[in-house]
């Protein structure tokens, strides 16, 4: 095994001690990444069959799809970012789940006056990227409802026979299990073991599950309900704990297996650079030809550009790239959100006593406005804990909602009651001329356009339904004793009491959207900006995935079914070019004839 300072000439101190200054970013270009010889040599020489922008969820999907059918395909990822975390960041150290935010989270564009100015309780501002190898995947909640053919309304139905066709190969992928089976095959002896170790699904799930769906129709406007679809089980096999899905190690493992079937002759290697930030395509007649990099300009040659990074960066790129594309940006959605954190006395339960010492339960409830058919859905996080000081550390590690969490204070005052935290979300109005991002005419080919979001009357009758279904689940279908027994938590998570009457409308909306898509919006015939083949109109070898091409968002969480688009989009590509040499064999049998 050598290190990264060994080499023929320069190895192991002799004759000199060698390089002393390696950084991180060094050691994974050494090992994983591309290093700046061998990033010339790609530049200089070497010709692709797909070239990948990004390295999140769909730049996985689509590369992995393909090197299983294709192991000899040759791939090129280009992430913006540098390698920051190895993995979902509540997978590590306590500690790491301060890099949330700050400076981890940018914001490619200029906010619109109009959006920033808006008072406490309406939307405010559009929530961020994070610039980094994986990006959002290290730091995202990890939901992953189906959708239903009814919650998928306004899509083409081409595009969802696609998403439903790829539903279960997504949720392998992510490694995506329904909270009530991550302990379900624990036998009582090993799940005492599993309790002492870390939170448990087990009674408070089971129980407030048949409980809320007992109770449905106490809350008109829900339409279903069901135990949380996590993307958590990478590791419920060992039987002792499960984790959060990020794309990094799996990417790298990625690289490792192209690697090894490389050495036998049997694949290509799968190639990443990072830190290289795409400014433009180069295009000619509708043909992207070349990139333009912060490290250079890549032939793109033959490849297929297939762009993963995100929802609003692609369209910036295609807007500064092709100026003739239409319809770019005049669509914007995404999901506003309601928090609200209550309790209720555990003794209020007739299962109280059967619970361990720190329990977790991750619910998904769904719900539509009756009059404009706009949906919401609840991520409802509940936790029992009767130790709250002893486990503050373990119950944030291992909360199902990485942001909607209960606070130490919440948790401290609550030893005798169990917490219950909502992160409601509800779909905007795909049809709100409002909402748009354009350009700007800013020098920065990757932030210059304009973002506005503005919540429509349409909009904020969905948010009064989402909220008072959020309350009637609470008051009427979880507390066994009714709505004086509900106590909601006001004031900032760590400064704050407990009251019996609900927080205002003000405290409990979130100003950040989340969850935004539509810009690429995919449709039949010349309707979307995106064909249903993931080709923008007029463009031959680009291709779109991601929330960008959302006609509607919804309001369920979009990521498993973006992985299951972009592997479909994998598979039609894959089948492309099988039938290439047959159809270019045919047409010279039929010239010759």
């Amino acid at each position: 095994m050598k290190t990264f300072s060994s080499s023929p000439n320069l190895a192991f101190g002799y004759p000199t001690p060698g390089p002393q200054t390696p950084t991180p970013q060094k050691v994974m270009d050494h090992i994983f990444f591309l290093s700046e010889e061998a990033w010339k040599d790609v530049r200089e020489q070497e010709q692709f069959d797909y070239i990948i922008i990004g390295s999140g969820f769909c730049a996985l999907a689509f590369a992995e799809r393909v090197l299983t059918q294709m192991p000899m395909a040759r791939i090129l990822i280009l992430e913006r970012g540098p390698f920051f975390l190895p993995e979902h960041f509540q997978n590590l150290p306590i500690p790491y789940q301060r890099t949330l935010g700050h400076l981890s989270e940018t914001f490619p564009w200029t906010l619109s006056a109009r959006t920033a100015t808006q008072p406490q309780g309406n939307i405010q501002f559009q929530h961020g990227m994070v610039p980094f190898f994986g990006g959002r995947s290290i730091m995202w909640s990890a939901w992953c409802p189906r959708p239903t053919l009814e919650e998928m309304q306004y899509w083409p139905e081409h595009t969802v026979a696609a998403a439903r066709a790829h539903f279960a190969s997504a949720e392998k992928l992510l490694n995506v299990i329904p909270a009530d089976e991550i302990d379900q095959n624990l036998s009582p002896k090993l799940l005492q073991l599993v309790a002492q170790q870390r939170p448990v699904y087990s009674v408070l799930q089971r129980e407030l599950q048949a409980m809320l769906s007992a109770n449905l129709g106490r809350i008109p406007s829900a339409t279903r309900v069901m135990a949380a679809p996590l993307a958590v089980g990478s590791s419920v096999q060992a039987g002792i704990d499960f984790a959060k899905f990020s794309t990094p190690s799996v990417l790298l493992d990625l690289v490792s297996h192209q690697a090894d079937l490389q050495s036998r002759g049997e694949g290509n290697p799968l190639k990443i650079a990072g830190e290289c930030i795409v400014h433009q395509i180069y295009q000619q007649d509708g043909v992207a030809t070349a990139l333009n990099t912060s490290r250079g300009v890549v032939n793109i040659g033959s490849a297929k550009l297939i762009l993963a990074m995100g929802t609003v960066p692609p369209a910036t790129l295609l807007m500064n790239s092709f100026p003739n594309l239409e319809k770019v940006g005049e669509r914007f959605t995404a999901h506003f959100i309601t928090s609200v954190v209550a309790r209720i006395p555990r003794q209020d339960y007739a299962f109280a006593a059967d619970l361990e010492e720190l329990e977790l339960a991750a619910i998904y409830l769904a719900g539509v406005n009756p009059t404009s058919g706009m949906q919401y859905h609840v991520q409802l996080s509940v936790l029992s804990d009767r130790n709250p000081l002893k486990n503050a550390s373990m119950a944030a590690r291992y909360m199902p909602d990485v942001v909607a969490t209960a606070s130490l204070a919440q948790l401290t005052s609550s030893e005798d009651y169990l917490v219950f935290v909502c992160a409601v979300l509800g779909e905007m109005d795909f049809r709100n001329p409002d909402n748009y991002i354009r350009l700007n005419g800013q020098s920065d080919p990757t932030t210059n356009i304009n973002l506005q979001a503005i919540a429509s009357e349409t909009d904020l009758q969905t948010w009064d339904t989402m909220d008072e279904g959020t309350f009637q689940m609470l008051e009427q279908a979880l507390s066994p004793i009714g709505s004086e027994r509900v106590e909601y938590w006001h004031g900032t998570p760590t400064q704050g009491s407990w009251r019996a009457h609900r927080p205002a409308q003000s405290q409990r909306r979130v100003g950040g959207l989340v969850h935004e898509g539509s810009p690429l919006w995919i449709g039949e015939g010349s309707e979307g900006v995106v064909g249903l083949d993931y080709r923008p109109h007029g463009i031959e070898n680009v291709y779109v995935t991601g929330g960008a091409l959302w006609p509607a968002s919804g309001s369920w969480n979009p990521t498993m079914t973006m992985v299951a688009l972009a592997q479909d989009l994998a598979d039609n590509l894959v089948q492309e070019s099988e039938q290439a040499p047959a159809a270019a064999l045919n047409s010279l049998e039929n010239t010759l004839a």
